[in-house]
């Protein structure tokens, strides 16, 4: 009941901030426009969901909402090239292949942490598949719209993803060898390449069959068309260069395998996510044309995780890699401004450099460049007011916008808690919240009968972890 309560207080809080005037004038900030540099004194005027200009005195029409944000600074909507937020599950780990499930069909608009996310500046977020499987299911890409329904979160144009996934997820290192117990192929980085490479197989001789079919049935209407196969269809995509490969890895041999590979049946990987030994093969990631979606420090928190150094980003930025910092966390996604801020202690990162890690580099990666990464003229107005320089751990976000409007405001959000909390007093003293008398049987409780069972079944209970 409490987090019910929870994400009642944080939809209502959200809910009211999203409605706004066809045009906004941001007048005399800092913008840190990432791709021409750093503005001072400077206004960004959107108009209709778009940034309409960039520039000093600039001017707005008469209802247009006007934001001073003198001393404060404007950057571009941070995007986490791997979230996991919003989904209502995650795995599908029966199956070495899960191609055929869709990240799409589990989309939860009123997750918190899409709240929390907005708090940070986070717009944009490459939802994964999570990563049990060798080729796990398709991903999404969606703008934060908090608030609004699941449809409406989903990035029009996005390129279509799929995860990929290597290592000891993949061959369940954590998972026991019980004698007697058949585990499900692979079980070893050797099984998990020939999963991927058997599948592309079977993909190739699918797309030769439907090629031939469709040849052949511009003479002869006739024709059955072969039985369409739902986990074949996205690596036809994927050879066809329609479908981007986002592969989850982390030791050097397996970034190579897979990249000698993807080599091998003529596609690309378009990112390597976590890739912690990145650092080590570089310069094959570079010449594959591979982005990077990596942890700012994260490691040791297993075995394939040993090898990471916090040079990681700064080694492959200066390779040619595209880097971008990711979350993969709901509670890292609300500080990735300090995850990139770290890549200019650790390795010497320009701020502009350090700025692309989560904004124009993830950007890259999805295929949204065009749209959002970078204030320009013309892209959506994905943005966020920060009270200070957003590289500070004393800085915060006032305002973010997407498409143009609010979906984040912090002096609403302030102005709102005493009534939200009054609310939610009254909410929790309905009669169903109050805890039931000492020694009485609470209404919602199923009253249970009295069972009896054999000493085998309390051996068996006992003897279960």
């Amino acid at each position: 009941m409490k987090k019910f309560l929870l994400l009642f207080v944080v939809l209502v809080a959200g809910s009211a901030v999203h409605a706004q005037p066809n045009e906004t004038l941001i007048k005399n900030a800092t913008v840190l426009t990432v791709t021409r540099g750093t503005l001072t004194n400077t206004d960004v005027l959107i108009r209709n969901g778009k940034i309409a200009g960039v520039g000093k005195n600039l001017t707005a029409s008469a209802n247009a909402q006007v934001i001073d944000a003198t001393g404060k600074f404007v950057m571009p909507g941070i995007i986490d090239a791997h979230s996991h937020s919003m989904l209502d599950t995650i795995n599908e780990g029966t199956l070495a292949v899960t191609s055929m499930v869709r990240t799409e069909d589990v989309l939860n608009p009123t997750d918190v942490d899409l709240y929390r996310g907005l708090a940070g500046g986070v717009t944009t977020l490459n939802l994964l598949h999570g990563s049990a499987n060798p080729i796990g299911g398709l991903n999404s890409v969606v703008k934060i719209k908090y608030g609004r329904p699941a449809s409406e979160f989903l990035f029009p144009g996005a390129m279509p993803g799929i995860k990929f996934a290597l290592g000891e997820n993949v061959k369940r290192s954590s998972s026991p060898n019980t004698p007697g117990v058949t585990r499900r192929y692979p079980n070893t980085r050797m099984g998990v390449e020939e999963v991927i490479r058997d599948a592309f197989t079977r993909a190739r001789d699918y797309k030769r069959t439907w090629d031939e079919y469709r040849a052949a049935s511009a003479k002869d209407k006739n024709l059955i068309p072969p039985r369409r196969d739902l986990q074949l269809e996205p690596l036809v995509e994927i050879l066809e260069g329609r479908r981007y490969v986002h592969a989850h890895c982390y030791i050097a041999s397996e970034i190579l395998m897979l990249i000698n590979l993807a080599d091998e049946f003529g596609f690309k990987i378009k990112t390597f996510q976590h890739v912690l030994e990145g650092y080590k093969v570089a310069k094959e990631i570079a010449a594959h044309g591979a982005g990077a979606s990596i942890f700012a420090d994260s490691w040791g928190y297993k075995i394939e995780a040993y090898d990471a150094i916090p040079y990681n980003a700064a080694i492959m930025t200066r390779a040619g890699v595209v880097v971008s910092m990711n979350s993969d966390s709901d509670e890292r996604a609300r500080r990735l401004n300090i995850e990139a801020a770290k890549a200019m202690h650790w390795g010497d990162l320009t701020e502009e450099q350090a700025l692309k890690l989560i904004t124009l580099n993830p950007a890259i990666q999805l295929g949204i460049q065009e749209r959002v990464g970078s204030i320009e003229v013309g892209k959506d107005a994905d943005l966020a007011i920060w009270n200070a320089h957003p590289f500070s751990v004393y800085s915060r976000v006032d305002t973010t916008f997407v498409d143009g409007a609010v979906y984040f405001d912090r002096a609403q959000d302030l102005a709102r808690r005493p009534e939200l909390a009054k609310e939610r007093a009254t909410l929790e003293q309905a009669e169903p919240n109050k805890p039931p008398a000492r020694g009485a049987q609470s209404p919602n409780t199923p009253r249970r009968r009295p069972t009896t069972r054999t000493d085998d079944e309390i051996d068996e209970l006992e003897e279960r972890p």
